[in-house]
């Protein structure tokens, strides 16, 4: 075996969902997060391939780059990426970050929890509580949240519903399980996949699309609800989502079955959760802020072998 490359990196697990963190790439200059944005495509190509897909990695596996802050003020700089490319922010990504950041050592706690990360989006701010040099929750605040239709109507082949579309940085169809002949549980698995298919299918006209949910609300008077994420490309959320359960909340604000103050628990169909809460609300948009934890699950070493013929690996969905 000749070692051509090779690539150091934290997996952390939140809530279900799989964050890749890497430290170290092949050097570039770059004088800023948005720079080095533009440049990922053409130079960190191989590289997102060989992290993220089989047989290193997986379908719902997400990358973030780590590099020195560009502000002074913050502590991190990341660069957030999937399988198509960088995205401006990823919720979940910052409590692993900060998770590996400090349970690693590579910054050092602050008396008040209080941590800054640099994003494509800007500076953002995170609470992360520590016990006994492990962090135990992290909260983090949304951007904006709105709705673009309470009610739209679609004709399917479970017969008439109707969805609410939730913009933030990106566009989710939220669905109301109770329209529907079966529950959100493991055991229903097969169907759930039906259904995602489905209506992912009836929604195709809809290109920005991110996201389909379904959501069940029956139990939002105990301040909880329970949902499935489906991407376009059919693959299900191996959490309840940040942005997913955000979404919900937004909905259900706008329909007038919650009310700001509470918190709410989301929970994914195998038993994961987020908690949210509003932050700050207006008649156009709203704000939240949502807690979760981040478990470190491993650290690798990726090597790259030349004479490797899946050097840029493949994903099957």
């Amino acid at each position: 075996m000749k070692i051509n490359k090779n690539y150091s990196t934290i997996d952390v697990h939140v809530a279900g969902e799989v964050f890749r963190i890497i430290k170290e790439l092949p050097f570039l200059h770059y004088e800023s997060l948005i720079e080095l944005d533009m440049m990922f495509p053409a130079h960190y190509e191989k590289e997102k391939n060989l992290l993220l897909n089989e047989p290193r990695g997986f379908a719902g596996l997400n990358g973030c780059l780590i590099t020195p802050p560009f502000n002074k003020e913050a502590n991190a700089a990341i660069l957030f990426f999937n399988h198509d490319g960088t995205v401006p922010i990823q919720y979940g990504g910052l409590v692993a970050v900060i998770t590996a950041l400090l349970e690693c050592g590579h910054i050092q706690s602050e008396p008040n929890n209080l941590y800054k990360l640099e994003t494509i989006n800007g500076l953002v701010s995170v609470c992360a509580n520590l016990e006994e040099e492990e962090v135990v929750s992290v909260q983090v605040s949304s951007g904006l949240f709105q709705i673009r239709d309470k009610e739209t109507h679609l004709y399917s082949p479970y017969g008439q519903c109707q969805f609410t579309l939730v913009q933030s940085n990106q566009l989710y169809a939220v669905f109301e399980k109770k329209d529907f002949p079966f529950e959100l549980c493991l055991g229903e698995l097969v169907e759930l996949n039906k259904w995602g298919r489905t209506i992912l299918y009836e929604l195709q006209t809809l290109t920005s699309l991110s996201g389909v949910i379904l959501m069940d609300s029956s139990k939002i008077e105990e301040g909880r609800i329970k949902s499935i994420t489906f991407r376009p490309d059919r693959y299900i959320l191996r959490s309840p989502g940040f942005e997913s359960t955000m979404a919900c909340l937004t909905s259900l604000l706008a329909k007038e079955r919650i009310n700001g103050k509470a918190v709410y628990v989301n929970e994914s169909i195998f038993g994961s959760e987020l908690e949210a809460r509003v932050e700050s609300q207006t008649e156009a948009s709203c704000k939240f802020s949502i807690s979760s934890r981040g478990f470190i699950t491993g650290m690798q070493t990726f090597i790259l072998d030349p004479t490797d013929p899946l050097a840029s690996g493949f994903l099957l969905k």
